[in-house]
């Protein structure tokens, strides 16, 4: 398992979130969440690009910053969900934020991710 080689710098803000919601799938397994997937099978479909060990780790770091809480069922075999938090409510709007965002600039970003794939293709 990956060990980080240096403590992270958390002096603002801006440090924190990112420290909690760094992690490629992240953001989209919280917002996931919120509209009510909450077993691991759920995710997994949402997200099929995502491996279901990363998805995981993900999930558990999730659950160790105190943004989602899992609830396994004891039951065979074994079922297990997840749920926002309090604290991983209040990031939902920040989500959308973000989401709107991208959405009202989706052709100049779509045309610069392009040409910085494009030209490390080269």
């Amino acid at each position: 398992m990956y060990e980080r080689k240096s403590l992270p710098n958390l002096n603002c803000g801006l440090d924190l979130i990112g420290e909690v919601l760094y992690g490629k799938w992240k953001i989209r397994l919280l917002w996931f969440i919120n509209e009510g997937y909450k077993r691991p099978s759920e995710l997994q479909r949402k997200i099929p690009d995502a491996s279901r060990r990363v998805l995981n780790i993900q999930l558990n770091e999730l659950e160790e910053h105190e943004l989602i809480t899992r609830k396994i069922y004891p039951v065979v075999p074994p079922k297990v969900e997840y749920s926002l938090t309090k604290l991983g409510k209040t990031v939902i709007p920040v989500i959308a934020a973000l989401g709107n965002w991208g959405d009202q600039n989706e052709g100049q970003l779509r045309s610069v991710i392009s040409k910085r794939l494009s030209s490390e293709s080269e």
